[in-house]
């Protein structure tokens, strides 16, 4: 698999562009609710969510190596990133193998 079918799956296709918007959306609301609210309270928690499957994975092995704690702001928005982009070229790659299964199929009537 070359780089550029990686970057079309994760990044080319209109369910990733949607999928990173929403996120792209949720993580600039947390941004600003965080700069400019006294108290931001529990933002952070929906740019998370849609990250979810593997976000909490990851969380789970980063508490089970590193003992208990809240990780560093840098390291919970590189995994948030790097979950949101894993999860955006899986659902690219679901995407395209769909569409390579119905465009083998032969038309009927």
């Amino acid at each position: 698999m070359t780089a550029r079918t990686l970057v079309r799956l994760t990044f080319a296709n209109p369910a990733s562009l949607i999928y990173l918007g929403l996120v792209g959306t949720a993580v600039a609301i947390a941004t600003a609710v965080t700069l400019f609210a006294p108290d931001p309270g529990f933002i952070w928690v929906l740019p998370a969510l849609f990250a979810f499957p593997l976000f909490f994975f990851v969380t789970l092995v980063h508490g089970a190596v590193h003992g208990e704690g809240q990780p560093e702001t840098w390291l919970f928005l590189t995994e948030l990133v790097l979950c949101v982009l894993a999860q955006s070229l899986v659902l690219g790659t679901v995407v395209e193998a769909s569409r390579g299964r119905l465009r083998g199929r032969p038309r009927t009537g």
